[in-house]
């Protein structure tokens, strides 16, 4: 999927420029610029690349990656893409736990550079679950693992979201992550800008009577209050770096934000159910005794010690943003020209038989 109509040609030499007035007089750095990260993801463009400038008259080097935003004209899957909220999330993630958060160093929030906002942070090495295709559809390092190796990777990404949780004091640490919503809780406001986002997507992409469906039966549902933790957002093993099957790397940041613990906790397995339904429309047996529910919550109790219920409204609310995402994904391959623009919007859903699985199971 094509994610932006950047031309490569004068990136290097821009972010040359830039980075010097990060570094000593007479750095003199020289880029050299690598394919983007394709594999994955559908909303930020990923630049690999290798810099390489002069320090105390000898030589040196790095390998970064660079985050950066789409342009408007792009599609992009959200509103505002708080790239100084991410850099900052990450920071504070890395300084504040042992979880394998990349070490970012520089920021550009202007766009003067790119044309877009975009922050350096450190490559790192690793292997990461293919999404195109799935990786449970078969044919790759996970899926032909042993089940103890799956397991192990399994547990590892349980314990760096419980390692996040863990962070004291999150909601001043991380008020900046805040929803700029009406509620009168992190998930109402969370689940407020939620809202917002898809009267975004619906504008250019059509609405959807799912999504409509969904938000109501969500907003009428709202859980007791919980605890309010730092939420990584998009916490799912695709975009999660591993080495020997224990990870290395905990990426993508930005649908990063403040509330219950349950929201990254569903995320995880909800995104690993997305997939087992695709697999088993194709008749592909899949993988279905990795990221159960239950085997979630139980590691996750043995690791902080506490008890999570039921994670059924916070399936149901990812269902509803993975419907967003696709609306957005979608309208950017009709830009790009990859497909028509389809009459039922609801068909670029890839989770559509999964939602309406949970949403009438809720009685939506």
């Amino acid at each position: 999927m094509q994610r932006s109509s950047r031309d490569s040609a004068n990136v290097p030499k821009r972010l040359a420029e830039w980075l010097a007035g990060h570094l000593p007089h007479g750095a003199e750095p020289t880029i050299t610029l690598h394919t983007g990260i394709a594999a994955n993801g559908m909303s930020s463009e990923t630049l690999v690349l290798d810099a390489s400038w002069t320090e105390k008259g000898e030589r040196r080097g790095g390998e970064f990656v660079a985050r950066v935003a789409p342009a408007a004209e792009d599609v992009p899957v959200f509103p505002s893409y708080r790239l100084q909220d991410q850099f900052d999330a990450m920071r504070l993630a890395g300084e504040r736990s042992d979880v394998p958060v990349p070490t970012v160093h520089w920021m550009e929030p202007t766009g003067a550079v790119l044309g877009t906002p975009f922050f350096l942070m450190d490559r790192v090495e690793g292997a990461v679950p293919p999404d195109v295709l799935p990786y449970n559809f078969g044919d790759n390092w996970l899926f032909d693992a042993a089940a103890e190796q799956q397991r192990r990777l399994q547990d590892g990404t349980v314990a760096a979201i419980a390692g996040l949780h863990a962070i004291a004091d999150a909601p001043s640490t991380f008020g900046f992550l805040e929803a700029d919503a009406d509620g009168d809780s992190p998930l109402r406001r969370n689940l407020a800008r939620t809202r917002a986002w898809y009267d975004y997507a619906a504008a250019d992409g059509g609405r959807s009577p799912l999504i409509e469906r969904g938000l109501a039966w969500l907003e009428a549902n709202v859980p007791a209050g919980t605890d309010t933790v730092l939420c990584w957002g998009d916490a799912r093993i695709g975009n999660v770096l591993y080495r020997d099957f224990e990870p290395v790397g905990v990426l993508d940041w930005e649908m990063a934000a403040v509330g219950p613990r349950e929201m990254d906790l569903a995320w995880l397995v909800f995104a690993h159910r997305v997939f087992e339904t695709i697999a088993g429309a194709l008749g592909l047996p899949g993988m279905p005794d990795f990221l159960r529910e239950d085997d979630v919550r139980s590691t996750y109790a043995e690791l902080t010690g506490v008890e999570v219920g039921d994670l059924g409204w916070y399936q149901l609310y990812d269902a509803v943003q993975w419907g967003i995402v696709f609306l957005r994904t979608g309208a950017r391959q009709v830009r790009f020209g990859e497909i028509e623009a389809p009459d039922d919007v609801e068909s670029l859903m890839h989770h559509r038989p999964l939602f309406e699985q949970l949403i009438d199971a809720a009685g939506g």
